[in-house]
């Protein structure tokens, strides 16, 4: 949080309001929108998908017409793509070429190909623009003295993640 802050005190340089040409200066924003969306996907099971053809995938076989769910929740935490998968780690993006528009296979948040979601560009425009502001615009504290590292970030089964536990936090505007 403290480093998101900075970053964005930094970019703005003084001024009150956020445009979209102070956006594209905050890389460390992204990185915390990217790690979020790998250990947070909006959806865990991606859209089902049918085999066109019969295939082999390491050493299944698939056959055709066969329904296909992306499980997009465990790609995030598989350790063979993510050092420290449990981690909330944004820095892990900084020199990482990886992203979720659907040609990194390990982080498909919103899926990938002719069937990705549609409402990706607007979804990241959206929440970079909120996140900013709400981190700008506020001091965020938990209640009674608790730490971020006390947080039970558990979630709940469902067809979209949410927390088992609500998230209270005490917003103080600066």
């Amino acid at each position: 949080m403290k480093r998101l802050k900075n970053e964005i005190k930094e970019v703005l340089n003084g001024k009150k309001d956020i445009t979209d040409s102070d956006l594209v200066k905050m890389q460390y924003l992204k990185c915390v929108i990217k790690e979020t969306l790998r250990l947070h996907p909006p959806i865990p099971l991606l859209v089902p998908r049918i085999a066109r053809a019969d295939t082999k995938i390491m050493g299944y076989d698939i056959g055709i017409g066969t329904w296909v769910m992306i499980n997009a929740w465990t790609i995030g935490r598989e350790v063979g793509y993510w050092d420290e998968p449990e981690e909330f780690k944004p820095e892990r993006f900084l020199d990482s070429k990886v992203d979720f528009i659907g040609h990194d296979f390990q982080l498909i948040p919103f899926g990938a190909g002719r069937r990705g979601c549609p409402g990706i560009s607007f979804a990241i425009a959206t929440n970079e623009i909120v996140l900013a502001n709400l981190v700008h615009r506020f001091d965020w504290k938990l209640p009674n003295g608790v730490e971020g590292e006390d947080l039970d970030m558990t979630e709940r089964p469902s067809v979209t993640i949410a927390r088992k536990f609500p998230l209270l936090t005490l917003a103080k505007p600066c």
